[in-house]
């Protein structure tokens, strides 16, 4: 979703630009370059004779094998800088993740902290912590300059991966609230996230060997964050409440069955997924705004109204019995 937005919103802009992925993006005025991020050679290619990158890809997952994290975070980020020190080097955009910096506790207003892969919470933190530790540390080297941007639950329209799992166990009355849903989290829809990285490549003369937290700078609570998506898609708003630490404890244990018996799907709750859903993190958005001279222009409110009109044109699909 994220990286579509992206795509398009350079090629507005006048960009040529390249989309490289597994599978083809079909997005008119784009260019499909398919390959692997774990293929050096496929990477290398499709980088050849650009002057910027912007690195969306990553394994997100809430469970897996911690070698595919690596594997796809820690290789396919290095396997982008090589191929733009192969070229001479080349503008590079991290897309990071709040999570490098989260250790489990609450974040109230802060900055981008520094990434943290020995106490970041989970596979997908750790490993994308490493990785942007490893890309910051290649700016200024080799023609590089990069930056990270790390935006901050990223949502929208025809998002299958936040909002469609949200909906979809709203739907089936099995989305919890921890503890009151009373804790106050920060979100970011999908325009400004692009918004904000493109600032970012605009900027990056200036900006380079920065992080930069981004989110819309309007803090909810859980509870109004889970139940905005749900009412959105025409769902009931999550009535079930679940006690914090319970949460954890068989966020714990659902882990170690995940590892010994995969499911086909994420499992229903893990650690780092209670943590996130009972703890504050929002974060101050001044810095951000300054360096990247931008500012949302998409609010909360009316991000809901985009979504709810996006399922009034793709209403869901009978549940199954």
């Amino acid at each position: 979703m994220l990286g579509g937005a992206v795509a398009r919103a350079l090629r507005d802009c006048g960009d040529e630009v390249r989309a490289f992925q597994r599978r083809g993006a079909d997005i008119p005025g784009v260019t499909d370059v398919r390959g692997s991020l774990t293929s050096a050679a496929d990477v290398l290619a499709a980088a050849d004779g650009v002057d910027a990158v912007i690195h969306l890809a990553a394994k997100v997952s809430f469970a897996g094998d911690v070698a595919d994290f690596r594997a796809v975070n820690i290789d396919g980020t290095r396997h982008v800088l090589d191929a733009l020190r192969a070229q001479g080097g080349g503008r590079l955009v991290n897309i990071s993740s709040p999570s490098v910096a989260h250790l489990g506790t609450s974040i109230v207003g802060l900055g981008a902290t520094p990434a943290d892969p020995e106490r970041a919470r989970g596979n997908y933190a750790r490993t994308k912590a490493a990785a942007e530790l490893e890309a910051m540390a290649a700016d200024g080297q080799d023609g590089l300059l990069v930056t990270s941007v790390r935006p901050h639950i990223v949502w929208g329209p025809g998002d299958t991966q936040l909002v469609g799992r949200i909906v979809d166990r709203g739907r089936r009355g099995t989305l919890p609230i921890l503890d009151d849903g009373m804790a106050l989290i920060d979100t970011t829809y999908v325009d400004n996230a692009a918004d904000a990285i493109l600032a970012a490549l605009d900027r990056i003369d200036h900006v380079h060997g920065e992080s930069f937290v981004v989110s819309n700078g309007e803090p909810r609570t859980v509870r109004d964050v889970l139940g905005g998506f749900c009412e959105a898609a025409g769902v009931p708003r999550p009535s079930l409440h679940v006690p914090g630490s319970l949460a954890r404890l068989a966020g714990r244990l659902a882990e170690k069955v995940w590892a010994i018996r995969p499911g086909q799907d994420e499992p229903p709750m893990t650690e780092f997924l209670a943590e996130q859903m009972s703890t504050a993190h929002w974060f101050d958005q001044r810095r951000t705004r300054e360096r990247l001279q931008w500012i949302p222009a998409v609010g909360f409110d009316e991000g809901l109204e985009r979504l709810a009109a996006w399922y009034h044109e793709h209403p869901l699909e009978p549940a199954h019995a």
